[in-house]
């Protein structure tokens, strides 16, 4: 195709400058917003999936568009070449203007619009969102929720729990229709839009009723469900459904609920609304949608398959018609042939028949766009055979468009693909003439820039630039990829880098420079071409880095968890450094972790001292897992030597020399094969937390350890501890779980403290755990205090778990003491370290004094000082060494300062070089002599420690009480020294025993005096070591001769409420029960004569094993009864329980709580009371708990026990039951049985009882009297008879005293309890009251229906209320029933209102049927009930043929009933007596409460009827005078008495008078009904008889009378003069009635509106009520109420309360213009506009607020300028005011007005004139009128009349005479002479009058003549 040179350059400029905005903005939503191209020049292809491809828009595109600005201005056509482009950029609606289009329709962002409907293909399916291909290559998004079916939108936990949800319900490739929601327009750049979609059928199926569809159609569904044939089907609208057979399923697809299907309609079910439909694939792609007719553009649905013909040939496409009344067209893109060429015009005659698919649908312009796409006509998306990216070197040009681009054909596999390369594709230079460089056949090199998946076709580009570049689009980034790039923008984050394809990149700020940059802009500058290398791409979104070390880097890149092979050397940058180690990032994301021991750090150095974060660094893996996503890093390059034979291994012994002493550690050589670094933290410096700190700060370099245990070793680096406990025991520690045992107690250290634990470490990682329960021995310690980190500890092994390499222990002092002296060893030989560190720091002598101050020897020294605490000594040859004694060793021996004195040495302190000294005779003596005899005291020293052994127990003395040891002596062995450590590795940090000195204690010889033990000898405390004693000795010890059955002495170490504690023997534990002290178990506090420290006897009667000895805290129970130890000694063994139901038992309470009281009856046996029935009494069940005391006895009878619990339940009272039926006769007898309640609950039990519930209404109240079981109380037996409010005084949770009245069970086995709460007895009530009733009219309550006689008086409460009466209770047995009539002696309105339900009544029996339990009571005075008498006298008195006056007392259309003066008797006048004419409609003559004399006809004495006769046939002259005497009389009488029936006739009689009756009702309903049909105002105000109403009734009649000879037309008017007639009576009645009777409160008004809702007069009147009040607020809220309830149809009504509401807000309003204003605009909404305006108009006027009168004027005459009523009040307001201007308004409304409204306005504006303006004006106005009309005498006739009111008799003379003189129709000059002549007839003047006569004479004559 050729389109034409000028249209060509005029359409690709704005095409192109499209695709370059596109292109810079959204990256995300739109694949393209660039016009279509070739249509008229115009480019089909959208620009904007090369975002999808590129990332951003290629910069060569500026250019282009530069040329192409150059391009329009040289060769810019005429003004038609404008409207190439409008049409070209719009939607047509198919020849609506009769214009043929240029162009196709096509869809672009600027014309698509919410509402269009458009057919797409899945091109993503995401989690949050679906992506769609759009005709044009627009992109679209749907929503989760627009692309669910409507049944799913209810079940948001299917898409929280599925996220892949979305895509099994769609998938890429599948066709949608979609219809537009909304479009979001990109905030930062203009012209990027997202297009929102939504898929649901509901949207697209609109219009589609069951009704339009046909069966062949093809219809699109969501599957609701799978069910065994089929599958139901929702078609998004409720009012039809679907079903699909399996076997017309295509069984390759798999069909889940909420997917979309297509299928065709076989069959419909109109009646039940169901369609069938079968979704073969290949039926549905063949059929063709019908030609319907009437088919409207709703229904077209994108994807719709139509017959369509060419109707005509486009310039770059073809229009055809389908469907007989659409118009649509097709593309160059969308015509049949893949590759249509230069000449597709010929394959598209006009006529030519084609198949074709809707692609998209306008609503708005009904533009419709067709496809032809052979692929898209088959159903299918066209296939994707090509990625975007990929390079063909032989693509083939196909077609050439001057000015706009190229049509390829791509050699993709297996089909060619087409692709368009716009004109600014071609070349990286200018081409002028595509034409030139290119011939259709010629080969061309192509690159993919982007695909349009709906039309298959691809986007290309031939630039030689485009395929040099490593990055062409997104999906050729890769991690590692070292690539130049341009910097575009510098920000703060960082920088945007675009590389030469035009994809955009990002350098974050960390990564711009190997350090922190603080200006970025300085070392970015934008322009600048760089070196980067990539990180990684997510989502389109490409991270680069600048880092120098990265972008050179020569080693493997590292870009996926599964390249992370073991050896791997590669580049990475630390993200974060712990303590522990530091996290590496690499490319794509991939992270590592370096641990500290593999980061080469020096032994003692921190990580962050050598590495910071965004570092780069060269690492190494050394291990990986992919599955998990770990990868373990070195530092060090190189692996570590591998040891040969593990010479250095965690758990092996070495030396080593200190290299520097850090803050954090010591740094040492080890000297070990080899050379290793090793590193000891402070705290592994020893044993003790105290001389760890003093070895730290005491060492310097050079010093060795000769022993250090290797804890773990961390690459080249030992982890070293120099600990004893762990050195000493090396051997034993564990490196590994499966080298620990269950129960072995090990050495360890603290590694870590938490608040639910502690963590000990052993060897290498070996980690064991010991809770806090486990942690301690006192469980309020906190661990803190206790513990601390890197403490050394025993542990003993509670648990081991293998596979979880999970290590439990336990740190508790008494599983983990010590059982050597090891502790205070390592104590003395660290304290003889740091002496010898001291002193080589300080220079000073060494430690050869010591050696003169042997433990044990004496010494001389000289009084120093002496202070307060002791003597201070000083020696001659030590300058810097001291000795003390302190007040106890000297022994009372008095010193002097300056004397000399020979002391013996008890303890040497190296560090703080002080002697301990003693002037005790027994160490100096014996000093002295083993001094004078060297031989001897050798001797005699090994003999004396000969005879010590290891592990012997001695007795020792405390001599001196150090911080950490105590120095002791043995007497028993010559008082030789010993030294013991006050502390253990685990309570180091806790506080230690007091000890005094002289105290004696028991020590175990662990260690004889060596070189090891610096010479001392080594005691561990028997406090530290007593709880490691193995069970075996404690067994030994233990074993004791006591049995049960001894005697044994014993002292009472405590009294507890219900046990004496014991011990006897050698610290054995017993205790004394309570019901063991005395054998009277019913004695009070038996336990109250022992005291503390009594000794007493007592039998030991059983004995507990150790498990439970430990739990209790004892083990023999004892007894001191008398009884028992009087006795033989043989204790019987405890039998089962053997209690029977009844027996008494006593025992103690030992607790209680709100429920029940526990008590012991025996050592063995618990027994418990429960709260309801400890007492009836209510307050005493308040006090449950206060009564029931710890320790108090009780005594109660057994209900009931369990032999397994051993539980037995009591009660306080006895039990009638046979005493010998057991207790326990079934194990777990439940409580609440049937069989224990027979015994326990019965009728007449008094109980205590706690309300449970209280039921609502009536019901009484729920009552629980046992655990289980529930009473109920009926509301008569809440309390004594004549309460008003029996239920008043309870509430939920409230004790009461019950009486049980009846027990029934069900055949089900449940029971029912009936209670009463009344306080008097039934005999004594029903004593007094049948006394009572004997003398006056005492109302009570009855109990059995046989009780009931007619006539008595009884009390009762309304059960509940109904139209027909009421029924009420009498007793928990007996209701009644009221009826309506007989409720009150007057009438009753409300019964609901005035009989509330609960009420207390008094009424008298009327009736009772016992067998049937019917009972009816009056509720009516004595004096109503005593007139029934009299009624049946009066029946006997009337006689057929009197004339009686009565009332109506309702009406009904068979006739009226009338009560008769007087009486009580009701009579019937049927409609055929009422008039001796025919009544058609009784309610128009007479009414409820009219006044009637009517003639008795018949009297049923039996049935009690009266037929009454009202023809005036029947009243004669000579009755009739005494008739009107009689009502006259009768009036006078029955002034304020209301007719009832008798209340012994009242069912009885009326029914039988209602047996008459045509509809069969029963009396109750007819009652009601009768009230109904009373018009609303009469009733209530009860006065309507006193109406004048005479004219309308006989109005209405007349108008009757009139129906039935009038036709159908003046029926209608008939009855809408009736209705007005009626509505005027309704008013003019309700005026009356507030004339005559105000209202004077609230509750009249109230009364009033609701028997009128509809009336605004009474409304208003209220408002106006409460408004004199004061209560504006009352009054805004009734003009709310009386606008919600006055009847939608009652406009009138409302406008009126609307007006009042306007003053009330003009009055009142704060302020008032702003509260009107309010009004009127919600006026507005609710009245006709024009109404509401004129009436805001009319009280502006009224209040004189003229400036607002003007405006809105103003404004009314814009809004209804059609309104001849509104210009007509703006002229009058302008008369009103004097204002200039009338006749410019005039003509204003005249040019507004409608024709046929000008006459009208005309005249009544000159009316105005001559009223209130000029009435000059007025006279040329009606002047210009007649002009135009003049024989419309009723203009002459308005004219006339203004004249002659105004006066001017000349004037008006000249005027008629000028009338008369027109030629007109006899009739209207008759008019004419008529008021001419009355007009001179008023003015008297009989010559003017006869002058008159005879001209109209003369008209007659000539006339006729």
């Amino acid at each position: 195709m050729a389109p034409p040179k000028s249209q060509s350059k005029k359409v690709s400029k704005p095409a192109l400058r499209n695709v370059d905005k596109g292109k810079s903005k959204d990256k995300i939503s739109i694949e393209d917003e660039v016009p279509d191209f070739p249509r008229g020049g115009g480019s089909s292809l959208s620009r904007e999936e090369l975002d999808e491809v590129r990332g951003e828009v290629d910069a060569e595109f500026e250019a282009e568009e530069r040329l192409l600005k150059k391009r329009k201005k040289q060769k810019r056509t005429s003004t038609s070449s404008t409207t190439q482009d409008d049409d070209l950029g719009s939607l047509f609606g198919g020849g609506i203007n009769g214009k043929l289009p240029r162009f196709p329709n096509r869809i672009t962002l600027k014309n698509i619009c919410p509402g269009m409907k458009l057919w797409g293909v899945v091109s993503e399916v995401n989690e949050k969102d679906i992506v769609v291909s759009l005709p044009g290559g627009l992109r679209g998004l749907v929503r989760p929720s627009e692309a669910l079916p409507p049944f799913l939108h209810h079940q948001p936990k299917l898409l929280e729990t599925d996220t892949n949800f979305l895509s099994s319900v769609y998938h890429v490739g599948q066709l949608v229709s979609c219809i537009v929601l909304h479009l979001d327009d990109d905030k930062k750049e203009s012209g990027k839009r997202k297009i929102w979609l939504s898929l649901r059928l509901a949207l697209l199926h609109k219009n589609l009723t069951l009704d339009v569809i046909q069966e062949g159609m093809i219809l699109s569904a969501y599957v609701k469900s799978m069910e065994d044939h089929g599958y139901i089907i929702h078609f998004g609208l409720p009012s039809f459904s679907g079903f699909m057979p399996k076997e017309s399923e295509n069984v390759e697809v798999k069909i889940r609920s909420g997917q979309l299907v297509q299928g065709v309609v076989k069959s419909i079910d109109r009646t039940r609304k169901v369609v069938y439909l079968s979704s073969d694939p290949d039926a549905v792609s063949k059929c063709v949608t019908k030609d319907l007719k009437g088919i409207s553009i709703d229904l077209l649905v994108p994807g719709m398959m139509v017959n369509a013909s060419v109707r005509s040939i486009l310039e770059n496409g073809i229009m055809l018609s389908f469907l007989t009344y659409f118009t649509g067209t097709a593309d160059m893109f969308n015509l049949q042939q893949t590759f249509p060429s230069s000449n597709w015009k010929v394959d598209y005659p006009q006529n030519k028949k084609v198949n074709a698919r809707i692609l998209f649908i306008d609503p708005s312009t009904r533009a419709v766009g067709l496809t032809l796409n052979p692929h898209l006509v088959h159903n299918k998306a066209p296939p994707t055979l090509i990625k975007v990216g990929d390079i063909f070197d032989q693509s083939k040009v196909i077609r050439i468009d001057r000015g706009l681009g190229l049509l390829l054909e791509i050699p993709s596999s297996p089909v060619p693909t087409p692709a368009y390369v716009n004109v600014s594709d071609v070349a990286d230079k200018e081409v002028k003439k595509l034409e030139k460089n290119f011939k259709e056949g010629k080969l061309v090199r192509a690159r993919v820039l982007g695909f349009r998946h709906l039309e298959g076709l691809a986007t290309g580009v031939l630039k030689t630039s485009a395929f040099e570049g490593s990055v062409f689009t997104h999906s050729d980034v890769r991690p590692g990829m070292v690539v130049k790039a341009k910097v575009i923008a510098v920000d703060s984050f960082g920088a945007i880098v675009q590389f030469s394809s035009g994809v955009k990149a990002l350098c974050p700020l960390r990564h711009m420079s190997e350090f922190e940059i603080v200006k970025p802009r300085k070392k970015f500058q934008v322009g600048a071409e760089l070196v980067f290398r990539i990180l990684g791409c997510k989502s389109k979104r490409i991270t680069v880095t600048h880092k120098k070390t990265l972008v050179k880097s020569k080693l493997e890149i590292l870009g996926s968890y599964t390249d992370a092979t073991e050896g791997l050397t590669t580049h990475g940058w630390i993200t974060k450094i712990e303590n522990h180690g530091c996290f590496v990032r690499f490319y794509n994301g991939v992270q590592g972790f370096a641990p500290r021991s593999e980061l080469g750090l020096d032994p003692g150095c921190e990580i962050s001292s050598m590495y910071h974060i965004e570092q780069v660094v060269k690492c190494r893996v050394t291990s990986s897992n992919p599955a998990s996503r770990r990868i373990n890093l070195s530092f060090t390059t190189t692996p570590s030597r591998v040891f040969s034979n593990e010479l250095v291994k965690p758990g092996i012994v070495v030396s080593g020399v200190v290299e520097r002493v850090t803050p954090h550690g010591i740094v040492l050589d080890v000297t070990a094969q080899g050379h290793f670094k090793g590193s000891i933290s402070p705290q592994h410096l020893a044993d003790h937390c105290g001389h760890a700190e003093l070895m730290k700060s005491a060492l310097r370099p050079g010093y060795e350890f000769d022993q250090l245990l290797v804890l773990d070793v961390e690459g080249s680096n030992l982890v070293l501890s120099a600990k004893h406990s762990l050195v000493a025991s090396a051997q034993q520690l564990p490196l590994d779980v499966n080298q620990v045992h269950l129960n072995s107690v090990l050495h360890g250290y603290i590694c870590n403290i938490i608040e639910s634990g502690i963590f000990i470490r052993y060897l290498g990682r070996l980690t064991g755990f010991s809770p806090r329960n486990r942690a301690t021995d006192d469980r309020r310690s906190s661990l803190s205090e206790v513990y601390q980190i890197g403490q050394s500890v025993r542990t003993n092994v509670v648990d081991v778990n293998s596979e979880t390499s999970r290590i439990t222990v336990s740190l508790k002092q008494s599983l983990c003491s010590s059982t050597d002296a090891s502790f205070i060893q390592e104590y003395f030989l660290v304290e003889e370290k740091i002496a010898k560190l001291q002193l080589v720091d300080s220079g000073g002598s060494d430690l050869r004094w010591v050696e003169q101050f042997n433990l044990g020897s004496t010494v001389k020294g000289k009084v120093h000082e002496i202070k307060e605490f002791g003597v201070v000594v000083s020696f001659q040859k030590y300058d810097d060494v001291f000795g003390f004694i302190s007040h106890y060793q000297l022994s009372g021996i008095s010193v002097e300062t300056g004397s000399s004195i020979c002391t013996a040495v008890l303890d040497v302190s190296k560090i703080e070089r002080l002697v301990d000294l003693s002037l005790k005779p027994a160490f100096v003596n014996k000093s002295k002599k083993e001094t004078t005899n060297n031989q001897a005291q050798k001797k005699r020293k090994r003999e004396a420690l000969g005879e010590l052994e290891v592990n012997q127990t001695v007795n020792a003395i405390v001599e001196i009480v150090k911080e950490n040891y105590l120095v002791v002596s043995l007497p028993s062995y010559n008082n030789t020294l010993g030294y013991a450590s006050r502390a253990d590795y685990n309570t180091q940090n806790l506080p230690h025993k007091s000890v005094a000195n002289g105290e004696s204690v028991i020590a175990t010889v662990m260690a004889l005096p060596s070189p090891s033990t610096s010479g001392r000898l080594l005691l561990l405390l028997k406090s530290i070591s007593e709880a490691s004693e193995t069970s075996s000795s404690k067994r030994a010890k233990r074993k004791s001769s006591y049995n049960v059955g001894s005697l044994v002495q014993a002292e009472i170490t405590e009294i507890r409420p219900l046990e004496l504690r014991l011990k006897f023997g050698s610290s054995f534990h017993g205790r004394v029960h309570i019901t063991e002290v005395s054998d009277d178990n019913y004695a009070e506090a038996p336990l109250s004569n022992f005291r503390f420290g009594q000794s007493l006897t007592a039998r030991i009667i059983s004995k507990f094993n150790m498990s439970e000895s430990v739990k209790r805290g004892y083990q023999w129970e004892l007894c001191i009864k008398p009884s028992t130890l009087a006795g033989s000694g043989e204790i019987e063994p405890v039998k089962n329980l053997s209690y029977s139901t009844g027996q008494l038992v006593s025992g103690f309470v030992y607790k209680v709580d709100n429920e029940w009281a526990w008590l012991t009856i025996s050592r063995d046996v618990k027994a418990q009371i429960y709260i309801l029935d400890s007492s009836s009494e209510p307050n005493e069940l308040d006090e449950f708990q206060k009564r029931f005391s710890v320790g108090r006895a009780f005594s109660g009878y057994v209900l009931s026990c369990n032999k397994e619990k051993k539980l037995v339940r009591l009660i306080p009272h006895p039990l009638l039951v046979d005493p010998e039926r057991p207790a326990c006769q079934r194990d777990g007898l439940t409580d609440h049985s049937s069989e224990s309640m027979a015994f326990h609950i019965r009728e007449g039990s008094v109980l205590g009882g706690r309300i449970s519930k209280i039921l609502p209404g009536v019901g009484g109240l729920l009552v629980q009297i046992d655990p289980h079981l529930y009473g109920k109380v009926h509301f008569t037996e809440l309390g004594d008879p004549g309460v008003a409010d029996p239920l008043s005084g309870y509430h939920e949770g409230q004790f009461v005293k019950c009486k049980v009245l009846e027990i029934t069970h069900s055949g089900k086995g449940t029971v029912h309890i009936d209670l009463s709460l009344r306080s008097i007895s039934d005999r004594t009530q029903k004593q007094e009251l049948s006394a009572l009733n004997d003398t006056v009219d005492f109302a009570v309550l009855m109990e059995k229906i046989e009780d009931l006689q007619p006539n008595t008086m009884v009390q009762a409460y309304v059960k509940n209320v109904t139209p027909k009466g009421c029924f009420v209770m009498l007793s928990r047995k007996v209701d009644a029933k009221v009826l309506l009539s007989n409720l009150s002696d007057r009438y009753v309105e409300n019964p609901e209102k005035e009989f509330p339900v609960g009420k207390l009544v008094i009424g008298k029996v009327v009736s009772v049927e016992p067998l049937s339990k019917r009972v009816e009571v009056t509720l009516r005075t004595s004096n109503a009930v005593g007139a029934s008498k009299s009624d049946k006298d009066a029946l006997n008195n009337l006689t057929v043929g009197d004339v009686i006056s009565g009332r109506v007392k309702r009406v009904e259309p068979y006739g009226l009933f009338i009560t008769v003066d007087h009486t009580n008797m009701v009579g019937l006048c049927h409609v055929s007596e009422i008039s001796d004419n025919h009544v058609d409609n009784i309610d128009s003559i007479h009414k409820a409460g009219d006044r009637v004399r009517a003639k008795i006809l018949k009297v049923d004495k039996e049935r009690h009827r009266i037929s009454l006769g009202m023809k005036n046939s029947y009243f004669n002259d000579a009755t009739s005078g005494e008739i009107d005497t009689k009502l006259s009389s009768g009036d006078a009488l029955s002034i304020g008495i209301e007719s009832t029936p008798s209340p012994e006739r009242s069912s009885q009689g009326r029914e039988n008078l209602d047996g008459e009756s045509v509809d069969g009702k029963d009396l109750f309903l007819a009652e009601v009904e009768s009230r109904a049909s009373i018009p609303p105002l009469e009733v209530p105000l009860d006065d309507t008889e006193n109406l004048d109403m005479g004219d309308v009734i006989n109005q209405d009649s007349g108008d009757a009378t009139n129906l039935d000879t009038s036709d159908d037309k003046n029926k209608k008017h008939a009855a809408k003069k009736a209705k007005r007639l009626r509505e005027q009576e309704i008013i003019a009645a309700e005026e009356r009635l507030l004339e005559k009777d105000i209202p004077r409160d609230e509750d009249e008004f109230e009364k009033l509106v609701r028997s009128s809702p509809n009336s605004s007069f009474v409304w208003i009147k209220y408002m106006a009520f409460v408004l004199s009040l004061a209560d504006v607020e009352k009054a805004r809220s009734i003009a709310e109420r009386a606008l919600r309830t006055i009847n939608v149809r009652e406009e009138l009504e409302k406008l009126n309360v609307w007006v009042a509401y306007f003053n009330l807000e003009n009055e009142y309003g704060n302020p008032p213009e702003e509260a009107v204003a309010k009004v009127f605009q919600r006026a507005l909404q609710y009245c006709d506009p024009k109404k509401v305006h004129l009436a805001l108009l009319g009280m502006y006027e009224r209040t004189e607020q003229h400036k607002l009168t003007d405006e809105l004027l103003n404004k009314m005459v814009k809004k209804f300028k059609h309104s001849c009523k509104v210009w007509l009040r703006r002229v009058q307001w302008l008369l009103k005011q004097s204002q200039d201007g009338i006749q410019s308004v005039v003509n204003r409304a005249l040019l507004s007005l409608p024709p046929h409204k000008h006459i009208n306005f005309i005249t009544q504006t000159a009316i105005l004139e001559f009223k209130c303006g000029v009435p000059d004006r007025g006279r040329s106005l009606f002047e210009k009128m007649l002009r135009e009309y003049p024989k419309r005498t009723d203009l002459w006739s308005v004219y006339l009349d203004q004249e002659i009111r105004l006066g001017d008799a000349d004037v008006i003379r000249a005027l008629f005479e000028r009338a008369i003189t027109l030629s007109l129709p006899p009739k209207k000059m008759k008019f004419l002479f008529k008021k001419y002549l009355e007009y001179e007839k008023t003015l008297g003047d009989d010559e003017r009058m006869e002058a008159v006569k005879r001209k109209a004479m003369e008209y007659v004559e000539s006339s006729l003549a």
